[in-house]
């Protein structure tokens, strides 16, 4: 209970919890027709669903300022890829919300806009941070796997220090044990050691379901959709209760 108060303060807290309603109610929704029984209770999830995308929407007004300000921060990053990343996923983060604020005044009446367009928009935005969001999943595993083959090797030499000193032979090191080793292995060592990078890894994927499915890069069904999506926004509730989950910059 402690933990749902807490999540229920943040204003991303809320917005986790309607957005895995929301996906439930789409999963739901498709069990049903696929059954083919209780129109009405169908019906009822359609709306709810409709009503909880457009609270989301609500909830994000002024999210883009939070988001470039992000950025900002990001770009004071030392680590070159990972200042890249996360200041490209900050600002196509801030260019989707900017979107969906648009397709948000136009659905409730305070402009007309070409719904279409801005949806097109929204979800080209939102496709390019998962991409550069796995992007920087991969670059966490490859840093994940030289650690993981440095603490090996360190268990196995005494020698150590005159490889942490000596960064030529640590990388010669990174490539020759992981050619002498099953990649595979120390690829589920890694990331069984750190499960934020898993988790993040997870999630990105199933989020990515979505904007290729509405771009139509990808076509699925809803009931695809509904898993994706909630599966996403239950590891994403879980890294908000659970900070140790969070990947952090």
């Amino acid at each position: 209970m402690d933990s749902y108060v807490k999540l229920a303060s943040l204003s991303q807290g809320r917005d986790k919890i309607f957005r895995t309603t929301q996906y439930a109610c789409i999963l739901l929704n498709c069990l049903i027709h696929k059954n083919g029984s209780n129109k009405e209770l169908a019906a009822k999830l359609k709306h709810l669903e409709s009503n909880l995308s457009s609270g989301r929407k609500l909830f994000r007004l002024g999210n883009a300022v939070d988001a470039v300000q992000t950025a900002r921060r990001n770009v004071q990053i030392s680590d070159p890829v990972l200042r890249f990343c996360l200041t490209a996923i900050s600002l196509s983060r801030a260019l989707c919300y900017i979107c969906d604020n648009i397709l948000w005044s136009g659905a409730v009446g305070l402009g007309d806009i070409d719904k279409e367009k801005w949806s097109r928009r929204c979800n080209h935005y939102y496709f390019f941070s998962l991409v550069v969001s796995l992007g920087r999943d991969v670059y966490e595993v490859v840093q994940l796997m030289k650690e993981e083959v440095l603490v090996q090797k360190r268990q196995e030499s005494k020698s150590i220090n005159n490889l942490e000193n000596n960064r030529v032979q640590r990388e010669f090191d990174w490539i020759a044990r992981i050619k002498s080793k099953a990649f595979l292995v120390l690829l589920f060592q890694s990331l069984g050691n750190n499960p934020p990078v898993l988790l993040d890894i997870v999630k990105n994927l199933c989020d990515l379901t979505l904007p290729l499915d509405k771009m139509g890069i990808c076509k699925t069904n809803p009931g695809v959709v509904g898993v994706c999506g909630l599966l996403s926004s239950i590891l994403s509730i879980l890294a908000l209760t659970h900070p140790a989950l969070k990947l952090k910059a």
